[in-house]
């Protein structure tokens, strides 16, 4: 969340198997000289797709270890000593390099979408929170956003003194500034994991996952955490202490940021996180000045359209009208692809727009908003229909909140017993509890609309309930029931089952 507006929204489901960054023993199925691919089973219902252009330059290298490793001939990942293969050709065919049945060691770049399995790549990485390995590589390569040309040197000759032998690496961004023992603790850690997994190799069966992604929340906080967090909350024990230890190594620092929530209301209700996320994820997204947004999806591409709705005309004409909501819009979209975690192509319906320089101005904008967005993306400037083409990185499933709730007072039917009634029938429910079953400190949990038919006026229901039945009955507003929904509690706080006295 930035300035309490909800930002990002990721959801780790428990049986996802299939992250990105996630290495697998896979098993080449089918070779497609057609699409120069190869379809491999790495355990998912369809065969995960791999091209020819994601083997990578040393494959052979890694098909050797590989076969070594499984054959128990290498137990270490250790690459000083060992023979590299021949490089392949850039534009070779894949059935020169891969075979049917082939133990594969590859690696998930994009997770399954929609009715494809996942994406492979054989050009092996593990993420560490500075610098990135690459076995089989022997490159140092730094990150295009760090522009200082003496850090850039100073990194580069840093790395390439550090790295051991057949090992590349790619320098991050937030490695800029940092000191060599930081640094190197980091390469230590990507290399351990590397050698684990080839020890794991040694007994592994084809599908097994052999090195494993940290869970979403630590590989969030690797990848984004930085100065201008202040506070990371979280509600469960289990996560806490993973997460505290994961920032104890990399960022001692920021320990102390770290809180535990459990205050009695929900975390998300205590952010005010639910509304956001009820109001931010259907297909209607509403603008602050007025104006809407109505996202669509389709197999092929994802379409927004920008409406102006009631916004209010001050601005003096419909030129400036349309260059205001679709600023708006901008801003919101840029939001909405990341919140979503939308990809693909995207085309955004601006309002029509005459002059040349608000469209300029709205395509920098877009690119402007864009900026803090960590996948790959593209904006192209207004096309002369007034549509803007966006492509950006899909590597997950598009985030699809479910907003429409099934009315819980019809459960779905769209009818209701008659609503003028249901005062008679709390009244009825109530007097057979209080006569006929000798009830006393008796709760009733309704909606705040019935509560306050209840409670009002000077001499209100409930306090000639009292002089009625000589018993006070508490009330108690909950908003998650019906308008015509009710709830009877005893004094132990234990629902009375009751059938409906008419």
């Amino acid at each position: 969340m930035q300035n309490k507006r909800l930002l990002e929204y990721h959801v780790e489901a428990p049986d996802q198997n299939f992250t990105v960054g996630d290495i697998y023993l896979g098993t080449v199925r089918k070779l497609v000289t057609g699409l120069n691919a190869a379809f491999v089973d790495v355990g998912y219902e369809k065969d995960a797709f791999l091209h020819y252009l994601d083997l990578g330059p040393n494959i052979n290298s890694l098909n050797k270890l590989t076969k070594d490793a499984v054959a128990k001939r290498v137990n270490s990942g250790k690459l000083a000593n060992f023979k590299m293969e021949p490089e392949i050709e850039k534009l070779g065919k894949i059935d020169k390099v891969l075979s049917k049945n082939q133990p594969i060691l590859v690696q998930i770049v994009k997770e399954p979408i929609s009715t494809k399995g996942p994406r492979l790549s054989c050009d092996i990485s593990i993420a560490g929170r500075y610098i990135v390995l690459v076995p089989f590589s022997n490159s140092v390569n730094l990150s295009k956003k760090i522009t200082d040309k003496q850090e850039r040197t100073r990194l580069q000759r840093l790395m390439s003194s550090i790295k051991p032998a057949n090992f590349g690496v790619i320098v991050r961004t937030v490695a800029q500034g940092k000191d060599v023992e930081e640094l190197d603790r980091d390469l230590q850690t990507c290399i351990e994991k590397w050698e684990n997994g080839i020890k794991a190799l040694r007994d592994a069966k084809p599908r097994d996952r052999i090195i494993g992604e940290m869970n979403r929340a630590s590989s969030i906080l690797r990848d984004m955490l930085n100065e201008s967090f202040d506070s990371i909350t979280v509600d469960s024990k289990e996560v806490y202490d993973d997460i505290k230890t994961y920032i104890r190594t990399i960022a001692p620092d920021k320990e102390n940021i770290l809180r535990f929530h459990n205050g009695k209301n929900k975390l998300f209700e205590q952010f005010g996180l639910e509304k956001q996320i009820k109001s931010l994820f259907g297909r209607s997204v509403s603008l602050p000045a007025g104006g809407y947004l109505i996202i669509e999806h389709t197999e092929a591409l994802h379409v927004v359209d920008v409406n102006s709705g009631n916004k209010s005309n001050t601005e003096e004409d419909q030129e400036a009208t349309a260059v205001s909501v679709n600023i708006e819009a901008a801003k919101e979209i840029a939001r909405q692809l990341r919140l979503r975690d939308m990809g693909g192509i995207i085309v955004v319906d601006f309002i029509d727009m005459k002059k040349a320089e608000n469209k300029r101005k709205i395509h920098d904008i877009m690119r402007e908003e864009m900026k803090y967005d960590r996948s790959k993306y593209t904006v192209l400037p207004l096309s002369k229909f007034g549509l803007m083409q966006i492509t950006r990185q899909r590597v997950r499933p598009e985030l699809n909140i479910v907003t429409r709730e099934t009315c819980p007072t019809c459960g779905g039917t769209g009818t209701i017993q008659a609503s003028i009634l249901v005062s008679d029938i709390i009244l009825n429910n109530l007097d057979y509890i209080l006569t006929k079953q000798n009830e006393r400190g008796i709760t009733v949990a309704l909606h705040p609309f019935l509560y306050a038919y209840f409670t009002k006026g000077f001499i209100s229901e409930q306090v000639r309930w009292f002089f009625k039945y000589k018993s006070w009955v508490k009330l108690m507003q909950d908003s998650s029931l019906g308008v015509v929904e009710f709830k009877f509690h005893n004094r132990f706080g234990e629902e009375i089952e009751i059938t409906q006295v008419n």
